[in-house]
């Protein structure tokens, strides 16, 4: 967690604010988790091994998490964000079912290179991209 922690530590002194120990905290447990989260699932785990960190912390943090590039956020019409560790992961996209909500992370060098190319046939310069496919995964369709 070293690294992560310096990073969050140097983000925050950016903008004014101290490593807190509830930050810590739910940093912690953000670098534990393995999969796309929600606040609310963040909260309700933080809920069950701590005292005292409200939904507040947890909502402020994240987006602090966020912007020290940390986590990254994603909507996926779901009425609310999911999380993931941004850092040491390689480039990836999502398919998303609509039917059960499971999210399956994929990699195309074609979509990739295709990407790119639009971008220069319309003197864009690309920074970043997302790239979602909503739809039905393969064990909702035989249901």
């Amino acid at each position: 967690m070293n690294g992560e922690a310096d990073t969050f530590q140097r983000h925050l002194k950016t903008q004014g604010l101290k490593l807190t120990s509830q930050r810590a905290t739910i940093l912690e447990r953000v670098l534990t988790i393995r999969k796309h989260f929600s606040a609310e699932e963040l909260f309700e785990s933080l809920r069950e091994d701590t005292q005292g960190i409200s939904k507040a912390t947890v909502y402020r943090t994240l987006a602090l998490l966020v912007e020290a590039h940390l986590l990254d956020e994603h909507d996926f019409e779901r009425g609310h964000k999911l999380y993931e560790r941004a850092e040491n992961r390689a480039h990836h996209d999502h398919l998303i079912c609509v039917s059960c909500n499971r999210i399956v992370e994929f990699h195309n060098d074609a979509i990739e290179d295709l990407q790119e190319q639009i971008a220069r046939t319309h003197e864009f310069e690309m920074v970043s991209h997302t790239h979602q496919i909503f739809g039905v995964c393969p064990r909702c369709q035989r249901e």
